[in-house]
């Protein structure tokens, strides 16, 4: 049975999980003002860098995700 407090991950999260080299590369190319010291920071989590993105370009979540997917 389910913890009722665990967190449902995002189909993009499960994408990434587990290739996070590959993922701070995207991002890095994507996004050039997220920095490496916030990707290392946030140490594979990735809501953590979703939130770092939504604060440096004002996007929301799903522009984020609808990106990362393509």
């Amino acid at each position: 049975m389910k913890n009722t407090t665990e967190q449902i991950k995002s189909p993009t999260a499960q994408k990434w999980e587990g290739r996070w080299e590959q993922f701070t590369g995207k991002i890095k190319s994507m996004w050039g003002q997220v920095t490496d010291n916030e990707l290392k920071e946030a140490q594979g989590d990735f809501e953590r860098v979703v939130g770092i993105i939504k604060e440096r370009t004002g996007e929301t979540r799903e522009e984020i995700e609808r990106r990362l997917n393509t």
